[in-house]
């Protein structure tokens, strides 16, 4: 059983060596039809450590230090392989071929009509029932400067509905600089659609340290998609200026968050960082948590980012060393473009040719202040 990381504690001279070996390798269990899963560690010349695992190509542990050089876990999850299969909230996961919702659990392409797996309600959500989360992804430790692990995955044409055999790379690099740097790209050999995001769930504090209400978060961004009661958008880009939505001043989270109006209570909202893709990575968002001094900088090249507080987290999942993890426990941001683009023309689109290349890198940075 892997030792439950949310309680480690690094020496707080761990920047005055660099790691021997930056990468390292081990089993962390089976899936249920005998698959093997591994986890690959990360470790930067300042300590920080990323651990992932080839389930879900899921970000595990990521162990950050505080202002006085404590290191705890932040990213919420479980202390062992097990958990993943029966109580996982997509932790850490890349979700895809489409993160985020899809209405009705349909679109059209190209004159067809595609049906998906309705996982959430009448909706679609992060791809379907055995999605990306789901699979187990092959895994190579690149040559590199700076530790780099790439997770590769073939999905074949119908898959949870989806047409078109697509290739995904997804490439995790941890830097001198405390950023975890997220390198996606995909092909296809049939036109389709792709919207690949990050799912990890983030509590400064330390995973299953409380709620992150206390915690302060800047976007960057003046605008958002409206949904209806079943968040799905509504195709309307609204401006977030004298709402209880507008984070673009660093805003404890638990400000406005009673007022939000979603059921369960918190934010679920994807906030428009620009209206078309950008060609370079820029800052997206900006959290910080007062207590330990964390502070964590989003930047990515995608249009849009899902702010989302935990909502759905009611206590029944207990995460590392047993904790139980509550509402509003974790918070993640989600880069990507809209959900339900496929159905909402004035989005951008998630539209995918053969002989194009999807490429989108999104990077958290981790400091103290």
């Amino acid at each position: 059983m892997k030792k439950n990381a949310s309680t480690v504690s690094k020496p707080t001279n761990a920047a005055s060596a660099a790691p021997s070996n930056p990468v390292t390798v081990k089993p962390y269990g089976k899936t249920g039809e005998g698959e093997k899963v591994e986890l690959y560690t990360l470790t930067n010349k300042a300590g920080l450590t990323v651990t992932l695992m080839t389930y879900g190509a899921a970000v595990v542990d990521i162990l950050t230090p505080d202002r006085d050089g404590k290191f705890v876990d932040v990213a919420l999850g479980f202390g062992s392989f097990k958990p993943y299969l029966t109580r996982n909230q997509y932790f850490g996961c890349v979700a895809g071929r489409f993160a985020n919702r899809i209405g009705g659990g349909k679109f059209t392409l190209e004159g067809k009509t595609y049906r998906l797996a309705k996982n959430d309600g009448l909706h679609h959500l992060h791809g379907g029932v055995k999605a990306f989360d789901k699979l187990v992804w092959k895994a190579k430790v690149l040559k590199s400067r700076q530790p780099s692990v790439r997770f590769s995955l073939k999905s074949p044409d119908g898959q949870e509905g989806y047409p078109g055999n697509i290739e995904i790379a997804v490439t995790y690099t941890l830097t001198d600089k405390n950023e975890l740097r997220i390198a996606y790209q995909a092909t296809t050999d049939k036109t389709t659609i792709v919207n690949l995001t990050n799912h990890t769930y983030f509590n400064l504090a330390g995973a299953g340290n409380g709620t992150i209400l206390d915690h302060q978060i800047k976007l960057n961004s003046g605008e958002y998609t409206p949904v209806n009661k079943k968040l799905i958008p509504t195709g309307d880009i609204k401006s977030v200026e004298g709402s209880v939505l507008d984070f673009q001043a660093m805003t404890p989270i638990g400000l406005y968050i009673m007022e939000v109006g979603n059921t369960p209570v918190g934010y679920d909202h994807n906030y428009v960082l620009s209206r078309k893709l950008q060609e370079r990575v820029t800052i997206a968002a900006e959290v910080y948590e007062p207590k330990s001094g964390r502070l964590m900088k989003v930047y990515t090249d995608q249009p849009g980012i899902q702010f989302y507080t935990g909502n759905f987290l009611d206590g029944s999942v207990k995460g590392k060393g047993g904790k139980a993890y509550k509402q509003h426990y974790g918070f993640c941001l989600e880069t990507q473009h809209f959900p339900d683009s496929p159905n909402q023309p004035k989005f951008p689109s998630t539209t995918l040719k053969p002989g194009q290349i999807y490429k989108t890198t999104t990077v958290y940075k981790f400091s103290v202040k």
